[in-house]
């Protein structure tokens, strides 16, 4: 409300060339004068300028969540050319993107997990088991590729099955369900071989890990394909839209009509389908089933997904933000293998990255709210 100014009232205050006290009626019988509070001009203005505030600190961080991680990847990129001559070389990306392709295919797994507000421990232990039975069925002349390739696959479906089914449908931890299925198939993979390696694997299959098509390696082919087939099923689909809902308000998705469990149950079965993916990729690419394969993974995937912009309380991540979180993680590794540091730094700048990336989301929430 503008004030009107009572002149009748005005007063010599100090010098007489000034000396005109001003004040309003706030229209319900309340004098104010202009020396003691703001007129409601003022106060107005006031609040515009923190609306516009907000609406800078809410750009910035739009800003952030499709170029940031992107300014970042390029920044240590040119950090490193520069530190090292042998970074930036045909050879050497390719590596890094090869290597980078097998936690980012993972990590796509973990991202719809994610936004579903839900965790996954074990990837990294159903690319170990997975790595284990398909080496077992590749050998050359024992069955077609496909049967093998189908029969690693069902490795992972099984498992987000399980995974799925008791977060779901007993209301069990996600945490906790997914650190069981954990250990568990990692004990399993050990026991499967006894702790002994399997090779003698027939060229076709081997042909998916060391194998280029017009020069692209096929590791990151897989992943291509993979990134665009769940970029469109996030973004295009009804599937992908029930998982964003879920994550950011399950109570208000479950009024709104969708099966909540069920969605939630294939998204955990995907994730696991996505590692045994990766285990098979992998376990070719080394050319040996190895039941210690893919340890540590399901950190790396979870820090990649972090770090490209997913959010650990849900309804928030997208596929090649995940694959951009990757590639940071993969610069990491490869400059440091580079420089000839110490490997176990590579955990230490690994903890920091994923809490600083959780800590930004944090603070965007804060800024946006």
């Amino acid at each position: 409300m503008r004030g009107t100014y009572d002149w009748n009232s005005r007063q010599i205050r100090g010098r007489p060339d000034y000396g005109y006290e001003i004040c309003y009626w706030d229209g319900i019988g309340k004098r104010n004068d202009l020396t003691g509070g703001f007129s409601m001009d003022v106060q107005n203005a006031a609040e515009d300028n923190r609306l516009s505030f907000k609406k800078i600190l809410g750009l910035i961080g739009i800003l952030y969540d499709r170029i940031g991680i992107l300014l970042l990847l390029l920044v240590m990129v040119v950090a490193l050319s520069t530190v090292t001559p042998h970074f930036l070389t045909k050879v050497n990306i390719i590596n890094l993107v090869r290597q980078t392709s097998f936690i980012a295919i993972i990590a796509i797994g973990s991202t719809i997990v994610m936004i579903t507000m839900g965790i996954d421990l074990s990837p990294g232990s159903l690319v170990g088991i997975t790595s284990v039975i398909v080496a077992s069925y590749a050998h050359p002349n024992q069955m077609p590729l496909v049967g093998a390739l189908a029969i690693g696959l069902l490795v992972g479906i099984v498992a987000g099955l399980i995974n799925g089914t008791l977060i779901s449908y007993l209301g069990l931890a996600p945490f906790i369900v997914t650190l069981g299925m954990y250990t568990a198939a990692r004990g399993a993979a050990m026991v499967y071989t006894n702790g002994i390696p399997i090779t003698n694997f027939s060229s076709n299959f081997l042909f998916i890990g060391a194998g280029d098509i017009f020069g692209i390696p096929v590791p990151i082919i897989i992943l291509l394909v993979v990134a665009v087939i769940f970029h469109f099923m996030l973004t295009r689909t009804r599937f992908g839209r029930h998982i964003y809902a879920i994550g950011g308000n399950e109570h208000a998705a479950v009024i709104s009509g969708i099966n909540v469990k069920r969605v939630k149950v294939l998204v955990y079965v995907l994730a696991g389908v996505l590692a045994s993916v990766s285990g098979i990729a992998l376990t070719a690419r080394i050319a040996s089933g190895q039941p210690s394969l893919g340890l540590g993974y399901e950190l790396d995937a979870i820090t990649a997904a972090v770090v490209g912009g997913t959010s650990l309380t849900g309804g928030k991540g997208s596929v090649f933000g995940t694959i951009s979180g990757a590639l940071v993680i993969g610069v990491i590794n490869n400059g440091m293998d580079l420089l000839n540091c110490n490997v176990f730094w590579q955990q230490v700048i690994k903890g920091i990255i994923i809490v600083l990336a959780v800590l930004i989301d944090q603070l965007q929430k804060r800024r946006t709210a």
